[in-house]
């Protein structure tokens, strides 16, 4: 079994693969790198060269011609804007404009007035595969599928060049390709959203994706109230109700748009979890836990 490290889209990666050879393994898994950085340059929205970047520059004026792959990607995006209610917008993210969470500072509401103007999947035009951003300052932002995205290719990728065993973990953002040589699963631990030293429960994972989503990824205390990274579309505040959701599922994508959706619907992301069929594992403000019976 080797493990390879490597760090994409901000963070600590890993491929974990089964393979006879270390050069082998390495060989193998830096297709996997490969197709990280490939998805990460095509739709990082800090790179000027990516997609998204060129979207967001031409927004208000000209149409930007989309390939299928970017297609694909926006028709999923609006099935999940759909889906939660518009919960689930990938324009919010001029939202980071006002939220510094390097610096413990709530915005006045009066800068967050003229960046909720910004926000609404319904000013996005689309015409066969162009896109137009119908506001000056209107933005795409992929962060909240990009990684979970990234992992799932990179395991297609893997799985095409003959793994069958194994995962690929983008800073917890997990797709398990296989099982352990054995047949037996691979045991991933989901960290205690209080103490970044313990873990609270561990779950069994033949094949699939696992993500979780937290208040304590990036956040800031202030008041006696905590101000996480996770950002109401309509409010332009942090969501408050889960301390962190976990779900798995058979993508990635899949898993990490599932537990989005359930934090930005607070107290309603319960019902959300149980209604969409997937294992879940969620924490409560309270830290009463919640899983499938």
């Amino acid at each position: 079994m080797f493990r390879i490290g490597f760090r994409a889209m901000g963070c600590g990666c890993e491929i974990v693969i089964a393979s006879t050879a270390k050069k082998e393994a390495k060989a193998i898994s830096a297709v996997g790198i490969k197709e990280v950085g490939r998805i990460e340059r095509k739709y990082s929205r800090y790179l000027a060269g990516s997609v998204v970047s060129k979207i967001n520059e031409a927004a208000a004026d000209d149409w930007v011609e989309c390939d299928e792959e970017t297609s694909a990607l926006l028709d999923y995006a609006d099935v999940l804007y759909q889906g939660s209610d518009g919960l689930f917008d990938i324009t919010s993210g001029v939202l980071r404009r006002a939220w510094d969470f390097d610096k413990a500072k709530v915005p006045a509401p009066e800068s967050l007035f003229p960046l909720l103007k910004l926000i609404g999947w319904k000013q996005v035009e689309r015409k066969g595969n162009s896109i137009r951003l119908q506001l000056k300052g209107m933005q795409l932002d992929f962060g909240g599928i990009g990684k979970e995205y990234a992992a799932d290719a990179a395991a297609t990728i893997l799985l095409e060049n003959g793994v069958t065993s194994g995962y690929v973990n983008l800073a917890g953002d997990i797709r398990v390709i296989g099982p352990k040589p054995g047949g037996e699963p691979w045991i991933i631990g989901i960290q205690d959203p209080r103490n970044s030293e313990k873990m609270i429960a561990s779950i069994p994972i033949y094949s699939g994706g696992l993500a979780t989503s937290g208040d304590y990824e990036r956040f800031f205390e202030t008041g006696g109230r905590r101000y996480c990274h996770i950002l109401n579309p309509v409010s332009g505040f942090p969501v408050s109700f889960w301390r962190s959701i976990t779900v798995l599922a058979p993508l990635a994508t899949t898993a990490g748009s599932c537990t989005t959706i359930a934090m930005l619907k607070e107290s309603d992301g319960l019902s959300y979890l149980r209604q969409s069929g997937m294992m879940y594992f969620a924490i409560d403000q309270s830290g009463k836990m919640y899983h499938n019976e």
